[in-house]
């Protein structure tokens, strides 16, 4: 399973964008800038702001103090709680008292700022009549409550229970303020605002620091919240040694904005106000088929056992290696293999996983490339897979996913046809869907009817495997399904296809082959041993089934395919594995680590005995 949050480290070769984030903001040298993160939901917002506070290592100086000093803000958090605006000074005053402290610097500028926050926090919240305010009212003579609550804003010891009983006295506020600020200067609210940037900017100055505000999930905010964010924010825009970076989904903001505006006259105004806010737009970079299985395949490398070194050295080679995809260079398991790494079986497994589930994460409608919504796919696809496993149902993930994707994009009625069409066909095929799907593969136009006619369902159709002809009836017994995964660029050469043919119509003649299969060029055996286990992924018992010659005659023609079929039968279900099978690949070089996965997976007494004859005998190849 996958976390679904944000994370620093760098699965989407998004460091790029976060340095070039880092490096505008160096040189601006203390001048403001504001820079807007946009993207939809899922997309990686989050990890690009955790991602830039880490670019900013290479800028801060080797010695002393940060120069670079960080506000992370999360208006979300504070929604229902607490006013946004309110809430985002509250936690930029707290840090620089906090560097002030720190640093022994400073501190009276800093002070004169938090005295700026704590007026301009207690007019709000004990609601200050606005005319005694714009007047700049005397502050003169208040005894009681109030004035208590104006010492202890003054002091910062101010807590909810004194405010609530601060509104009973609210008409009283402007004679209270006396002991805030200067009482030979006026209070209106336009002075304490230019006021408040002044001392603000001092406070900076005094510190030696710039401050960098990140702000994050403004999108998952209610329309006042995003705007009351928004609005706390152009407080310190464009004041000297502040940078902003802002993560967005441009859409809400437009939205939040046609809310709080209400009547506006086009849509150039929404977009103008976002657009004044922010000096430097950065949008998250998409991810294509090659991005989609590198980040799979380091999704899989992340909750591996792998050591934290050959982790870090797998991420920083793919990150290489993308960053060269336009000249043709490619993340595949090989690639990946040939890092130096030895790699668990299982995990060889799973990049072969990764590797077909790439052009369907990709480019299937509903997922298309969104890193959090392949996470959350994974991580539904894994507890489905368990479940086969627990119900010793062995299913093949290639056509699980297809069944998980239908579920996301299927109206109720449309999932429940093609379950009853699978529950009413003897062999548990849902024929149905063949001239449809031999359709859509081939581009023609479909006039379906009800939901079927809906323009991702016959996307989904055209996506492979085909459905029709395969017995759905365990995979729905659990949700979901196997049979092969071929994409289109799987062709083979007509001797590799012959032999495939041959190898899944007489798998038991397989070591007849062995010649002809010696000469075939990696890419052909690379589908070949896909094609193959996929078939086997049917099998619900593994004694020796015919299919097995099949794979270990190929694997031996091609050494490089041995370690997928080890990490294709530790999957297997424990209940599924019999005793037959140890002196069956006893031999092979691979077959210790099988055996050791079986015993901690809990197999049966009799294949456990079986394991221990073939180590005792001597026969298990070390």
């Amino acid at each position: 399973m996958w976390p679904d949050n944000e994370t620093d480290r760098d699965l989407l070769n998004f460091d790029g964008v976060a340095a070039t984030v880092a490096e505008l903001v160096a040189q601006a040298s203390g001048r403001p800038v504001s820079i807007g993160i946009s993207g939809a939901w899922g997309v990686g917002k989050s990890s690009m702001i955790k991602l830039t506070k880490v670019a900013f290592d290479r800028h801060q100086p080797k010695e002393g103090p940060s120069r670079y000093v960080f506000v992370e803000f999360n208006a979300w958090l504070y929604q229902g709680y607490d006013d946004a605006r309110a809430a985002l000074l509250e936690v930029i005053a707290a840090k620089l008292a906090e560097e002030a402290q720190a640093r022994k610097t400073g501190l009276d500028k800093v002070n004169d700022f938090l005295k700026r926050v704590r007026w301009l926090r207690l007019i709000k919240l004990v609601a200050a009549p606005a005319a005694s305010l714009a007047l700049g009212l005397p502050p003169v003579g208040l005894a009681g409550p109030v004035a208590g609550l104006v010492k202890e804003t003054l002091s910062g010891d101010l807590d909810a229970t004194e405010l609530a009983a601060g509104d009973q006295a609210a008409g009283e506020l402007a004679a209270a303020a006396s002991g805030l600020l200067d009482p030979k200067q006026s209070s209106t609210p336009p002075k304490e605002i230019q006021a408040l940037r002044d001392d603000f900017e001092a406070a900076l100055e005094a510190l030696g620091i710039t401050l960098v505000v990140l702000i994050d999930d403004l999108d998952r905010c209610l329309p006042s919240t995003t705007i009351s964010t928004l609005e706390a924010i152009r407080l310190f825009l464009f004041l000297q040694n502040t940078a902003f970076v802002i993560a967005a989904d441009d859409d809400m903001i437009r939205y939040a904005v046609r809310q709080h505006f209400h009547g506006l006259p086009d849509d150039s105004l929404v977009t103008n106000y976002f657009d004044k806010l922010i000096q430097i737009p950065i949008k998250v970079p998409g991810l294509g088929t090659q991005e989609v299985r590198a980040y799979l395949m380091m999704l899989f490398v992340e909750n591996s056992t792998l050591s934290l070194p050959d982790k870090n050295k797998i991420r920083d080679a793919v990150a290489q290696q993308l960053k060269r995809a336009w000249q043709g260079k490619r993340v595949d398991r090989g690639f990946v293999q040939g890092l130096g790494v030895t790699l668990p079986a299982d995990l060889v497994a799973r990049l072969d996983t990764a590797d077909r589930l790439a052009p369907l994460m990709a480019t299937a409608t509903g997922i298309a490339g969104n890193p959090r919504l392949i996470k959350r796919f994974l991580n539904a696809l894994s507890i489905r897979m368990a479940i086969s496993a627990a119900q010793g149902v062995g299913v093949n993930e290639a056509v699980l996913t297809k069944l998980l994707l239908f579920e996301r994009l299927a109206p109720a009625g449309v999932y429940s046809e093609l379950v009853a069409a699978v529950s009413s066909s003897d062999r548990g095929t849902p024929n149905f869907l063949e001239p449809w799907e031999t359709a859509a593969v081939a581009g023609e136009e479909l006039n379906l009817e009800g939901g079927w006619s809906d323009p991702p369902l016959i996307e989904w159709l055209a996506l492979p495997p085909a459905l029709a002809n395969e017995d759905l009836r365990g995979a729905l017994y659990v949700s979901r399904e196997h049979a092969p995964l071929v994409f289109p660029e799987d062709r083979l050469s007509s001797e590799a296809a012959e032999l495939l043919s041959a190898l899944l119509e007489h798998p038991d003649m397989a070591h007849s082959l062995g010649d002809r299969l010696a000469p075939l060029a990696p890419a052909d055996t690379s589908v070949m041993m896909r094609r193959l286990l996929d078939r086997a992924g049917q099998e619900q018992e593994w004694g020796a089934p015919p299919i097995l010659d099949a794979c270990l005659a190929l694997a031996h023609s091609e050494p490089m395919h041995a370690d997928s079929l080890a990490g294709f039968l530790i999957e297997r279900p424990p209940n599924q594995i019999q005793a037959s099978i140890v002196p069956k690949i006893g031999d092979q070089p691979w077959a210790g680590q099988v055996f050791t996965a079986w015993r901690s997976k809990g197999v049966s007494g009799p294949v456990k005995a079986a394991i221990t004859r073939q180590e005792t005998r001597g026969n298990l190849a070390k």
